[in-house]
């Protein structure tokens, strides 16, 4: 599961402590149960211990613009999941879809003056926002997130 550069954040897959895959439908109906059961996982290990809450919110935008945009809401297509946990380095998700993806660059700013009402277009900058580190592949169509574990103060 690592992307073109090989370095899917430095997380070694051979050694993970917690490792889960799921795929879902192309349909909105079908996120809030993903979410909830994967959630429980995260929950029940050490690796997001304290960020749970920025967790679920970037692994349902996440899943929510694979269904949307990279599924077209086709419950036919498939939104693939993983999620690895490695205690000393976090938790990684993978989100990928059958899209063709998008520019992340070209993403308007959701914080412009001219787009603090539109009704959409904050997914990917919340995603950036509470993850660690994001990487997009395949054009867009695949999205790693890494959240770091919680440092001792």
């Amino acid at each position: 599961m690592d992307n073109a550069n090989g370095s899917c954040f430095e997380f070694d897959f051979e050694n993970v402590h917690v490792e889960f895959r799921t795929s879902l439908p192309g349909h909105e109906d079908a996120i809030p149960a993903v979410v909830e059961e994967i959630m429980q996982i995260v929950s029940g290990s050490s690796c997001a211990a304290g960020h749970e809450f920025e967790v679920e919110v970037a692994l349902t935008e996440a899943i929510a613009n694979a269904v949307r945009h990279g599924c077209e809401g086709d419950p036919a297509k498939k939104v693939d999941v993983c999620v690895a946990c490695q205690p000393d380095r976090g938790l990684m998700i993978i989100v990928s879809d059958p899209g063709s993806g998008f520019d992340p660059d070209s993403i308007a700013d959701p914080v412009a003056a001219e787009n603090l009402y539109r009704t959409h277009g904050r997914g990917i900058f919340l995603i950036n926002q509470l993850m660690d580190e994001v990487e997009f592949d395949r054009g867009g169509a695949v999205v790693r997130m890494r959240k770091a574990p919680k440092r001792p103060a």
